[in-house]
């Protein structure tokens, strides 16, 4: 049931998100190198039209720009991700100092207005030189990591106090080495389940370099933990939950938070892995404590055992080693331009469940928000009635959840403005701006000033005008 609580603790911070190969451009100036993106995306057939993250938003050029329009927004925080190889063109080596200067402005433009800056350092972007050596599944891409948090934290740490050491690890590891659905498009089960506790490894890693230049310093991660429903209370469809639970919530959450592996997708995965890449000493490194938690949260899954296959349909093939045969199924619910169905009540459930098993941690939603096809009217408005409606639905359950005693300290839009949507392109729109890819013009949408109210009010104030 939604909750009608619109109010949110005076603390409570207010932010929006985006991430460097989606907006930066500028891919081969100053002295970056190439990531997996850039190659996966110049790849005939791995992206939505061809499109690349060559141009992108182009804020690469336009920091001033977009700074001011978070500071019309009334940001409080913006989260940003760092692109290795803009710092470290081959992943290892000393530091691009170009590319640390790019950042350093960026964070000083964000303080002169009053904004937080939240780092991201990994969003996805690994240096192509690293790819090379053989990517995520090799130990030594995390040992790399480490150096390069410390590079870009010896840069900036002296200004920003809050570091997020990976974004949605999932993605990288099942999206990018699973089913190649994303860069650098391998198609590996073994190789994904190395990746895993690779990016584990690697946020231990940086955790421990970060806290020992600074032991002040904010660091979290973030996870975009699965929500999940069983289609029946039959034993097949319980074990479906569990097992999707395990290889996409459990993995990450249980070696962070507990310093354990879960045995049962140890058994699970059996058939692909001994898991013989975890080492002496990495389950205590990667349960290095941490500051908070960020979560990642679009949609919640209905799923079943491989016997039904009513509703059913294919959500990203091969992303789930030792549980192909599980089975997603829509529900008939309203859906997003993605076709992702809109159930504001699992963001609830799926915190609840983290603080009541994993805390307490203090919790962060790093991105949450809903891609429509939005157009500038005649009037140069964009109207995103849908996407007002939306935030509207989940913010809600937010409000509820702080007055709940759930430690939900702030939340982060999806996105700050449309950008370069990874294997989707430009087709899809997350932002709160309207970006003219041909022309670079930002347009606010309505959602834009819906959510600057918000800020202001620091509160659901009126119930969003649909137009319906």
């Amino acid at each position: 049931m939604t909750s009608d609580n619109r109010t949110f603790p005076a603390d409570f911070l207010w932010g929006a998100a985006t991430a460097s190969y989606q907006i930066e451009g500028a891919v081969a100036e100053d002295g970056r190198g190439p990531s997996i993106w850039d190659t996966f995306s110049h790849t005939p057939g791995r992206t939505v039209n061809g499109d690349t993250g060559d141009v992108a938003d182009d804020h690469y050029h336009r920091v001033a720009e977009d700074v001011a329009l978070m500071a019309k927004l009334g940001l409080k925080a913006y989260r940003f991700s760092t692109a290795w190889p803009r710092i470290q063109p081959d992943g290892r080596g000393p530091a691009n100092q170009a590319g640390l200067d790019f950042y350093s402005r960026l964070v000083d433009e964000l303080l002169a207005n009053g904004i937080q800056p939240w780092v991201t350092l990994y969003h996805w972007d690994l240096p192509q030189a690293l790819e090379d050596l053989g990517g995520w599944p090799s130990r030594e891409v995390a040992e790399r990591f480490a150096e390069y948090a410390e590079i870009t934290h010896a840069a900036l740490g002296d200004r920003v106090r809050h570091w997020i050491t990976l974004n949605e690890p999932w993605c990288t590891a099942y999206l990018g080495y699973g089913n190649g659905h994303h860069a650098p498009g391998r198609t590996n089960g073994a190789d994904a389940l190395a990746a895993v506790h690779h990016l584990n490894l690697a946020h231990g890693l940086a955790v421990r370099a970060i806290r020992a230049a600074d032991p002040g310093a904010q660091v979290g991660v973030t996870l975009n933990l699965h929500s999940l429903l069983a289609k029946t209370d039959s034993a097949a469809d319980q074990d479906a939950v569990r097992r999707i639970d395990g290889i996409g919530n459990r993995v990450f959450l249980d070696p962070i938070f507990k310093g354990e592996f879960p045995a049962d997708v140890a058994r699970d995965v059996a058939g692909l892995t001994d898991l013989s890449f975890i080492q002496d000493g990495d389950l205590a490194t990667i349960a290095a404590p941490l500051d908070f938690l960020g979560v990642n949260y679009y949609s919640r899954s209905v799923v079943s055992g491989p016997e039904d296959d009513e509703g059913f349909h294919d959500s990203h093939s091969g992303a789930w080693p030792g549980s192909d045969k599980v089975q997603f199924h829509t529900r008939g619910l309203p859906v997003t331009q993605m076709g992702w169905e809109i159930d504001a009540p699992g963001l609830t459930a799926l915190l609840e469940r983290v603080h009541a098993e994993y805390g307490p941690i203090p919790l962060y939603i790093t991105e949450n928000g809903a891609a429509y096809a939005d157009e500038v009217g005649a009037d140069g408005q964009v109207a995103d009635p849908d996407r007002i409606a939306y935030y509207d639905l989940h913010l809600r359950e937010c409000a509820q959840m702080a007055a709940d005693g759930v430690p939900l300290r702030g939340y982060f839009a999806w996105s700050l403005m449309d950008n370069f949507e990874w294997a989707w392109g430009y087709e899809k729109r997350f932002g709160l701006v309207h970006v003219d890819y041909a022309t670079q013009v930002r347009t606010p949408k309505a959602s834009f000033s819906w959510y600057a109210d918000v800020i202001r009010n620091n509160a659901l104030i009126t119930a969003p005008d649909t137009g319906k």
